[in-house]
């Protein structure tokens, strides 16, 4: 029984129990919010999770990271390194791209190593299986994707993503669009090669409900990727990545009426003032499924600070009802991350996301908020380096440039806080006095 069938009947599973706890919220509400589709629990019946995740409206945003191998650039034991560092900087969720090596090694390795949800890209086996047989990508049947998808399901994978939407009518309008950059998504051009070449619709869209029994046997999360998504903000909001927007649209009451649940996924980059309008829109057309958005990139200019320009769009998207936001490194568009790359997008994202929960009243997170400021008044440093994201760096500054008072090297004996105080409780005694 998947999540999804068991909320539908009322039936309160361990894992709804757990993101209740965990979000503070009750358990009612969780099981509703998963029966009309509005969140999603992502737990494949195979993998031994002990920190499941809710992504979804009414509850905190979550994170994901990306690893992966990449040829000549890393190996497995960097990147399950780089998922322990993801989890401990409190990424939500993993996905495994690899694209070199023993893939499903890789899978296998990382679900028995993470007690979060673990997602993956099943299209990315038949490149490297094509790279590494002298075979080529568009020789592959509809079959062969289809079983690789069943192949990562039965690893425990509790969410994939599948480029369903990019279907012969959308792929007949992407050369003759404006678009300066075609096309970004690695997975998406796997399968836009492949359906070019063999003059054959997407085998996802036209098998699609194959792809929902072997998404339920398993209770694997279906996240519907974007293909067309924008890869420059002068390419955002065209009718391109709309076109595959509403083609998702249509599949996502298939896959709830076969008790399969299923996220969307968003841009990409995108300019500030278009940010609002595109999450809207895809909660209005995708009929409130969760978000997923990758970044999204504001500004096109800054490689080297991607980390810091997707989270100011994941920010924004977030605010505006994105659920689920994709982190991005400052190796973004330059190169595979490192582990210090990995540990700077999952910051930079958790900020987004907590700054997002903030400004949205999440109870939890405001008590979070009001305990810092506390810990600031009383400067109980300990307390201070207990609730920052990054315990360990904000000690290692305070302690770069050491004050021996009360406050820190900023302001001296000069801290505002302490002025305030002092001359409210001289104050204070003095009419006493009187």
């Amino acid at each position: 029984m998947t999540q999804l069938e068991a909320a539908k009947n009322g039936k309160i599973t361990k894992e709804m129990k757990k993101v209740a706890k965990d979000e503070e919220v009750s358990v009612e509400f969780v099981c509703e919010s998963i029966a009309r589709g509005k969140a999603v629990l992502p737990k494949n019946v195979l993998h031994k999770q002990t920190v499941p995740k809710i992504i979804g409206e009414g509850f905190s945003v979550k994170v994901n990271a990306n690893i992966g191998t990449s040829m000549g650039y890393s190996s497995p034991k960097e990147e399950l390194k780089k998922a322990q560092i993801a989890f401990q900087y409190g990424a939500d969720a993993v996905m495994v791209l690899s694209t070199w090596g023993d893939l499903q090694r890789m899978r296998k390795d990382a679900i028995e190593l993470l007690p979060i949800p673990v997602g993956s890209v099943p299209i990315y086996d038949a490149a490297v299986q094509s790279y590494t047989t002298d075979k080529n990508v568009v020789d592959f049947s509809e079959k062969d994707f289809m079983d690789m998808l069943a192949q990562h399901a039965k690893d425990g994978i509790d969410f994939v993503t599948l480029h369903v939407g990019i279907t012969n009518r959308v792929l007949e309008h992407l050369f003759h669009t404006n678009r300066v950059l075609k096309m970004v998504s690695r997975g998406g051009s796997i399968i836009a090669g492949w359906m070019i070449h063999n003059k054959l619709e997407n085998p996802f869209y036209a098998h699609f409900d194959e792809v929902l029994d072997i998404a339920r046997e398993y209770d694997v999360t279906l996240s519907l990727g974007d293909g067309m998504r924008p890869g420059a903000t002068v390419d955002a909001s065209d009718e391109l990545q709309f076109e595959e927007l509403f083609v998702m649209s249509e599949l996502i009451e298939k896959a709830r009426k076969k008790d399969v649940q299923v996220m969307i996924e968003g841009p990409g980059h995108i300019p500030l003032d278009q940010i609002e309008m595109n999450v809207k829109l895809q909660k209005k057309i995708c009929k409130g499924a969760p978000f997923f958005v990758l970044g999204p990139v504001v500004t096109d200019v800054a490689p080297g600070y991607d980390h810091i320009t997707s989270a100011i769009g994941g920010a924004l998207a977030a605010y505006n009802g994105a659920d689920f936001l994709c982190y991005v490194t400052p190796a973004e568009h330059l190169s595979l991350p490192n582990l210090n790359d990995v540990k700077e997008g999952v910051i930079a994202t958790k900020i987004a996301a907590i700054a997002a929960d903030v400004a949205r009243g999440k109870k939890n997170v405001l008590k979070r908020e009001r305990e810092m400021a506390i810990a600031r008044k009383k400067f109980d440093w300990e307390k201070v380096f207990q609730i920052a994201l990054d315990s360990d760096k904000a000690r290692e500054r305070k302690e770069e440039r050491p004050y021996d008072g009360e406050g820190c090297s900023m302001c001296g004996p000069f801290c505002a806080l302490k002025i305030v105080e002092e001359a409210y409780e001289k104050g204070h005694l003095n009419k006493l006095d009187s």
